[in-house]
């Protein structure tokens, strides 16, 4: 009985300090047209540090960062366009999900179909390469002679 309160001791006083740890809790939105304008806005960029996942999506610290300034912009009257304004100017056209086509965003846009076109070149370049590595010699007339004695049944007989 006194081994088990003396677990129980350490235990309690082992879990005392945790909800010290705590974080405070996110408030909910209360205007349900602010949120849902949170919630499209946050489909609309891009999370900084995620592969490929909008800030609506992600879990990141940035993303939550982000979804908090979408939020404080909102409540403080900004359009829709400011906001991705603001973002754009801040993070650059990276933090748009869908960034604009102009010279500045040519690799967004461009990047992967031109490395994928490199890489397929590079491939075929490489296959020709091997075919040409590989291709056996034609044969000298003294091996082709040595070649027919051998399937003649020749092979009793010393080399030509």
């Amino acid at each position: 009985m006194r081994g088990l309160a003396a677990i129980l001791l350490v235990v309690g006083s082992l879990t005392l300090p945790l909800p010290a740890a705590g974080k405070e809790a996110v408030p909910t939105e209360t205007d349900r047209v602010q949120q849902k304008r949170a919630v499209e806005l946050s489909e609309h960029l891009r999370c900084l540090v995620c592969q490929n996942q909008t800030i609506a999506d992600s879990n990141a610290e940035l993303a939550q960062d982000l979804r908090r300034q979408v939020r404080e912009q909102i409540a403080q009257g900004r359009t829709d366009p400011e906001i991705i304004a603001f973002m754009v100017q801040r993070y650059g056209d990276f933090v748009l999900y869908n960034p604009p086509l102009k010279a500045t965003t040519l690799l967004l846009w461009f990047g992967p179909g031109v490395l994928l076109l490199a890489g397929i070149v590079a491939l075929i370049l490489n296959v020709r390469a091997r075919r040409r590595r590989t291709e056996p010699a034609a044969l000298t007339s003294q091996e082709q002679r040595r070649a027919r004695e051998l399937l003649d049944g020749g092979a009793g007989k010393g080399p030509a």
